[in-house]
């Protein structure tokens, strides 16, 4: 056995020994339309014996002592509320386990509570304006499913209606759109892209910097969203982080795929403040650091993130928090040192390419209460992203370069401004209202080798305001009526355009544990920034932005879905939408090309000379079957079935980039606890769709000009074989006196299944290069809480 081993194991049993059998669960309850503290509520472990509870004080908080460690149900009732049920939250030895739950009012009063935990569903949405295509992304499932690799993004892809471009990515493609239409979002503030080695405008990369240690359950939507949210076509992921503990310090330690990480968190001063952060380095830069080889040579992903959040309650100032988020990203795939194999997805065969990505984002959230119905929100923020890249041509035969192909530096700093107001006038009726300022300080600068010389592809140095509000009102006819109606506009100072979006959703519950749903509105996007600033070359050598002028891109949306929720563990819910997208960015000229298939790889297309001349449409239908983790297993299965059609300006409709046509994934789980502080649990996962959409290489044509050529009146319109995946995971939690410990091994891919994720044209043996997704893949973690 060697030393790291042994040293492992020794940690193992000393801090497996003497169990602690109970943990303190403590949290805050509040009112769901008005977000303040609700008093006098009464909490209580079900099934505890003797029995567990507690009441909320004046601040909405309580604390329950000596709850049993593993699964727990907890329970929330109040006066004239509907009740709250909890089931499955996870009680650790070494973290205390912290809660917030909002109640909602009853429009219909009675005299007393009247418990049915029947009718209380796990994965509704915090924001209650949300009615269809919603659904809540909790941390439980997100550390749970196989596969996810501890990222919310691979997370949803689970979801009805979401897909992936390829394994080695985390873009999240919905309903046929671009994953350039998802919007993220923080602490109610837009963020950048939160993934390493991502490009401006991107949503995904390969790695997340999302640390889901920091990260509160977040919202998912993937279609017809709510009015406070703009700047998005295709779907929102609304996340938020958790407070940390005030009660106690606590510290967090773990090893895996994503990274060496520490966290800490704990009360900061009084009144309730905290903090909480996590740092993390790439685990292939640590183990290169210290002389390991791996095979990779030096293409090597080096990144590190930050993440954290101050919470900061005052007596009567209000409530402050300061948050961010930061990655520092750089790898380099270098043919000239025989780096580079042919049919991996990162690097291309005879060049040699460095790239390097950072990105941050620092906010603060002010939060004041006027009345107990009423409060303000003002926010501030400062983001910045840039991505630099040396793309250089290598001759395979002495491996000297030859010539630099594109050199890019793209730079964003953005300043961000706004106020949200929201009132409850009563239990029926709701109003939240925004303004919000940007401010983009662009530096972009890309030249690219065009008939032997290099030329400017896009040259700006200056700054674009973005200006938005939005309005939307909730009225509760009953306790199973409810319709929100709301508008959001929003005006690009650049080139003075913009759009105003009317939207609405409306829910009916009926029987017992039936819902029927309908909503639909308006939603525009601005182009990817870049592209405005594309400079054309004209014919006396002077250049122009000819895609300067090009408006918002829009997408009206229509949804109707059912849901039936047998008891509180087990659902079945359906959604059918339809999609009209127009004012698409294509070229002048009569092509195949439209801005509708950009977003998941790493850069947009330059073209230049575009027109908002483009349409699309969006057609699907989505079923669900869920049953949430009770008595210790847990089922989802989802089921999509979509066309997703482009027409650009030569007239011709056709598939887009994204047009999988269907998807089903299959995921399982079971725990088994062992005498109280062993726990093993299995998970597994099957994805099972149809094959990434490509146009077809034309060879004869590619030979003869000794570079890659595509036969463009054939975009999309060839499609590789079905994708299939199956992942497969064991995992192992030791609770000890005063830590918890977990070790999982997740098999990725576990058949070894070769699924084609491109082709490209090898100009040296005049064939094709074929590309495969991600082969048989071990992620094996270790964590530890204390």
């Amino acid at each position: 056995m060697n030393r790291l081993s042994y040293l492992l194991l020794t940690l193992l049993i000393g801090l497996g020994l003497s169990a602690k059998a109970q943990q303190t669960v403590r949290g805050t309850v509040t009112d769901e339309q008005s977000t303040a503290p609700l008093p006098g509520a009464t909490v209580l472990v079900v099934g505890s014996d003797p029995l567990i509870g507690a009441s909320t004080d004046m601040d909405g908080r309580f604390e329950l002592r000596n709850v049993p460690i593993g699964r727990a149900t907890v329970q929330v009732t109040s006066i004239g509320y509907e009740p709250q049920t909890m089931p499955g939250v996870l009680v650790n030895s070494g973290k205390e386990t912290v809660l917030t739950i909002a109640l909602l009012e009853k429009v219909e009063a009675l005299d007393e509570v009247v418990i049915k935990a029947d009718d209380d569903d796990p994965g509704q949405t915090t924001n209650d304006m949300a009615t269809v295509s919603a659904r809540q992304l909790s941390v439980d499932e997100a550390m749970r499913y196989s596969g996810t690799r501890n990222d919310p993004a691979r997370m949803a892809q689970n979801f009805a209606g979401v897909a992936s471009p390829g394994d080695d990515r985390n873009d999240i493609i919905i309903r046929g759109n671009s994953p350039a239409g998802v919007l993220w979002r923080m602490e109610g503030i837009d963020i950048p892209n939160p993934s390493h080695f991502g490009t401006l405008g991107a949503t995904g990369g390969p790695v997340t910097i999302l640390n889901t240690n920091n990260l509160n359950d977040a919202d998912f939507f993937t279609g017809a969203f709510p009015a406070e949210y703009g700047n998005a076509t295709a779907g929102v992921f609304d996340l938020s982080l958790r407070n940390g503990n005030a009660a106690t310090h606590e510290f967090l330690g773990q090893i895996g795929f994503n990274g060496f990480e520490l966290g800490a968190e704990g009360p900061m001063g009084e009144n309730g403040a905290s903090y909480v952060a996590n740092y993390r380095y790439s685990t292939l830069g640590v183990l290169d650091a210290i002389g390991l080889e791996f095979g990779t040579g030096a293409a090597i992903p080096q990144y590190q993130d930050l993440t954290f959040k101050l919470n900061m309650p005052t007596k009567k100032a209000g409530r402050f928090s300061l948050f961010g988020f930061g990655g520092l990203s750089y790898i380099e795939f270098l043919t000239s040192e025989g780096e580079v194999d042919a049919e991996a997805v990162f690097g291309d065969d005879g060049l040699d390419q460095v790239f390097e990505s950072n990105v941050g984002m620092v906010g603060l959230n002010h939060t004041f209460f006027c009345s107990p119905k009423t409060y303000g929100r003002a926010f501030l923020a400062v983001s910045g992203f840039e991505s630099t890249g040396d793309i250089d041509s290598i001759s395979t035969e002495d491996l000297e370069s030859l010539t630099d192909l594109t050199d890019f530096a793209y730079g964003q700093v953005r300043y961000t401004a706004g106020y949200e107001f929201n009132t409850k006038f009563n239990a029926k009726n709701k109003l939240n209202a925004g303004i919000t300022a940007d401010l983009f300080d662009l530096n972009l600068d890309q030249a690219t080798l065009i008939a032997g010389a290099q030329r400017p592809i896009t040259a700006f140095d200056g700054n674009a305001g973005f200006l938005r509000g939005w309005a939307q009102w909730q009225h509760r006819f009953t306790d199973r009526l409810t319709l929100n109606s709301g508008v959001h506009g929003q005006y690009f100072l650049l080139n003075n355009t913009g759009l105003v979006e009317p939207r609405a959703n409306m829910q009916y519950k009926f029987g017992r544990g039936n819902a029927l749903s309908i909503g639909g509105g308006l939603h525009g996007q601005l182009q990817p920034l870049e592209t405005y600033f594309t400079e054309s070359r004209l014919p006396d050598g002077s250049t122009v932005q000819t895609n300067r002028d090009l408006d918002l891109f829009k997408s009206a949306q229509a949804v109707v879905g059912y849901d039936k929720l047998f008891g509180s563990r087990f659902r079945i819910k359906t959604e059918a939408y339809y999609q009209y997208i127009y004012d698409a960015a294509v070229e002048q000229r009569a092509t195949s090309f439209s801005m509708l298939n950009a977003g998941a790889d790493f850069g947009f297309p330059n073209n230049d000379s575009l027109v908002n001349e483009g349409t699309g449409r969006n057609i699907g239908l989505e079923v669900t079957m869920e049953r949430y983790l009770n008595k210790g297993w847990y089922l989802l299965g989802t089921v999509s079935l979509y066309d997703s059609r482009y027409t650009a300006s030569d007239g011709v409709e056709r598939n887009t980039a994204f047009n999988g046509r269907y998807i089903a994934n299959l995921l399982g789980g079971k725990e088994f606890r062992i005498k109280g502080k062993h726990l093993v649990g299995f998970d597994t996962k099957i994805t099972y769709g149809g094959g990434r959409r490509y146009t077809p290489i034309d060879l004869d044509a590619s030979r003869a000009a000794g570079f890659e050529i595509r036969n463009e009146d054939l975009a999309y319109s060839q499609q590789f074989d079905l994708y299939f995946r199956m992942d497969f995971k064991v995992s192992y939690t030791l609770e000890g006196k005063r830590a918890t410990q977990k070790i999982s091994v997740d098999l990725q891919n576990v058949t070894g299944q070769e699924n084609v994720f491109s082709q490209s044209f090898n100009q040296n043996t005049g064939g094709l290069n074929t590309r495969y997704q991600l082969g048989f893949f071990p992620d094996i973690q270790y964590r530890v809480l204390f």
